[in-house]
């Protein structure tokens, strides 16, 4: 799949798959919301307007208020790619996500996952 067709992609789509993945190893979609707005700067409202307009993965991050200053603490491997060495910062902020929603399914603390 080529990084336009990801960035083409409805975020509202990968937004489902993300609770449902969370969600399976027993975590709550508030949990995932919470790490959206951290990463994004969006607020409740603002995601769930976002969600609602189906935008794409391009709009979404390109609209959003505020990428967390800490989102460089996010490293580590996600579908076979290091985060940090990830060079399009579009593919790198959705595979951030990603590695987020990941930790969080894999019981750490929301704590550690929001790099507090």
């Amino acid at each position: 799949m080529t990084n336009e067709r990801i960035f083409q992609m409805p975020f509202s789509d990968v937004y489902t798959l993300l609770v449902q993945k969370a969600e399976r190893k027993g975590r709550a979609k508030e949990e995932v919301d919470a790490v959206i707005c951290w990463l994004t700067g969006y607020d409740a409202a603002g995601l769930q307007a976002q969600i609602e307009k189906q935008v794409d993965h391009e709009a979404f991050y390109t609209q959003a208020p505020q990428i967390n200053p800490n989102a460089h603490k996010i490293t580590g491997v996600i579908c076979g790619v290091r985060v940090e060495e990830i060079t399009d910062p579009l593919m790198q902020n959705i595979r951030r996500l990603d590695k987020l929603v990941d930790e969080l399914a894999k019981g750490k603390a929301m704590e550690k996952v929001l790099r507090s």
